[in-house]
């Protein structure tokens, strides 16, 4: 390493990426030297779009990967940027890193995802001028630059594109079972308010998640900004989440997607969602050609697993599937990426399959019983009540968030609380594998107009330590004059796990999860019924047999 001080920064970057932060035996080797230049150019408003454009040197024409991103212009994210510019150029492509207007070196007034369709579409056009430009186009970026690809997702000039942890219903992600996605929302705003990003300080986050009205909860934790603010009143699917989720994306989308997701990431979902439209209404050499990478990850971070040896990076495993992604789809090289690769946990361990969800799934109902979760319903009634009280919810422990809180963690401690009603299996007496979407239905009754009833599916380990893997909620409006239960239905978010021989299947069932939720102000007692009459179950996707 020593020599790499003698070299050029530019090589020194080229170096660092090759050889040390993505190296990987998988991704052909770099053949050129890379040059670097700034260019743009001015929308139809007059605002001036820049990019840093590395290209490979001594090659003429060449394939182009755009990435459009909302960040800060600092040292970091300069530094992070030519690596991964200087990574794929050197590999023969034209790398083109544009920041979206008012971040990074573009101008403008920065506002999330709200001038994507217009501006990709210019910048689409621009790239045509470009005197290197060989027609060949392909898209990378995640979050919130995986959206500018969704954005432009039914243009006929991009050949490929590589979304992570987005999908094309972001009002879903706010607004998931009726309820605001507080922590996410707001970690968002501190991180993104204004002209530059910043590190979110849990102080900040945790005055702002307790302020009432949620409006406010901005004011508290960094200021008033302007997104947040449209994000809380607008709760409804109307024209503004129109104007950013647009009109059946993942159906009209063009060219092949690989779609990269995290099991606690709050995009998977809809993530899914998308991959089973594609597949199921694009056009068939667009359905063909998809395919989907689900990891142990949260929002673009690694997290720490139960008996793993060392948390699965995010960024490298992000950056070096691009190319052999890249190059099968622009015949640069063999197809080799498989159609759908999971992350199992548990097992903790990559496994390939044909299609999501699997083929072979076993829908199978466990029956809420006497604080037991059981194959078949019992055979008399029961109500189980606690009582819900906004000034004191049930806290957040880890989850699927916008946040660094998010993740796999220990229940225990909130499990003893009196307002959490638990429903658990014997111990295993062999592995069993849940991979797939999860519902449970509940017969329910309340003494509150609107009230909230949230789930959380749970791996009890042995020595009695409990972690989350999958949550739900459902708030709607109840007729508190009818004298029978309401069936509801919560959807969890979907996972892959395999409960080893010894641990057990839970469930929580509760009124709030906060702040990954944010708290419905009605108070009062909650009821759920159990029973033959009353069937109210977890439907779990059981997989009969692994595939090695």
């Amino acid at each position: 390493m020593l020599a790499l001080l003698f070299l050029g920064r530019d090589y020194l970057l080229e170096a660092l990426a090759n050889h040390l932060v993505f190296k990987s035996d998988d991704v052909r080797p770099a053949t050129h030297h890379v040059t670097m230049q700034t260019s743009g150019f001015a929308t139809e408003d007059g605002i001036n779009l820049r990019a840093d454009i590395y290209r490979p040197q001594e090659l003429g024409k060449t394939p182009t990967i755009l990435i459009r991103l909302p960040v800060t212009d600092t040292f970091y994210n300069r530094l992070r940027i030519g690596m991964i510019g200087r990574y794929w150029a050197g590999r023969g492509y034209a790398v083109v890193v544009q920041g979206t207007r008012g971040r990074y070196k573009s101008g403008g007034r920065f506002y999330p995802l709200k001038n994507e369709r217009s501006d990709g579409l210019q910048t689409l056009a621009w790239l045509k001028t470009l005197p290197w430009y060989d027609g060949r186009l392909v898209m990378w970026g995640g979050s919130a630059f995986g959206y500018t690809q969704w954005a432009v997702s039914d243009q006929p000039e991009v050949d490929a594109y590589f979304i992570q942890i987005a999908s094309t219903d972001f009002h879903r992600m706010f607004y998931p079972g009726g309820a605001f996605a507080l922590e996410s929302a707001l970690n968002w705003a501190i991180t993104s308010r204004g002209d530059k990003d910043r590190e979110v300080k849990l102080a900040d986050l945790e005055r702002g998640v307790w302020a009432l009205p949620i409006s406010k909860a901005d004011n508290l934790a960094i200021g008033d900004t302007d997104f947040y603010n449209d994000w809380v009143s607008n709760p409804e699917r109307d024209a503004y989440w129109k104007g950013i989720d647009g009109e059946r994306r993942a159906e009209n989308l063009q060219a092949p997607v690989l779609l990269l997701g995290g099991w606690f990431d709050p995009f998977l979902a809809g993530q899914l969602d998308d991959y089973e439209a594609i597949t199921r209404s694009a056009k068939l050499q667009v359905a063909q050609g998809t395919k989907l990478i689900i990891g142990p990850w949260g929002h673009a971070r690694e997290l720490d697993l139960p008996g793993q040896a060392r948390p699965v990076p995010y960024r490298s495993e992000s950056v070096m599937q691009a190319i052999p992604w890249f190059d099968s789809r622009l015949d640069i090289a063999a197809e080799n990426v498989p159609k759908v690769r999971l992350y199992v946990m548990g097992i903790n361990r990559w496994r390939h399959e044909n299609e999501w969800p699997l083929a072979r799934t076993r829908y199978t109902p466990l029956f809420l019983s006497n604080r037991e979760l059981a194959i078949k319903p019992p055979l008399t009634e029961t109500v189980q009540a606690y009582r819900y009280d906004p000034t004191h919810p049930v806290p957040t422990r880890g989850g699927a968030m916008l946040s660094r809180r998010s993740g796999m963690m220990k229940q225990n401690d909130i499990e003893q609380r009196s307002d959490i009603l638990t429903y658990s299996t014997s111990p295993l007496r062999d592995d069993t594998e849940v991979t797939g979407p999860i519902k449970l239905i509940l017969y329910v009754a309340t003494d509150a107009a609107s009230a909230d009833f949230t789930a959380k599916l749970v791996d009890v380990h042995p020595d009695g330590s409990a972690y989350n893997l999958s949550e739900g909620i459902l708030r709607r409006q109840y007729d508190l004059t009818s004298q029978q239960p309401t069936r509801i239905e919560i959807e969890l978010s979907p996972t892959a796990n395999v409960f080893l021989k010894g641990h057990r299947i839970r469930l929580e069932v509760s009124s709030s999860n906060f702040p990954r939720y944010d708290r419905n102000l009605n108070s009062g007692q909650q009821k759920v019924f159990v029973g033959f009459k009353y069937p109210s179950q977890l439907i779990l996707p059981l997989i009969a047999q692994n595939r090695t």
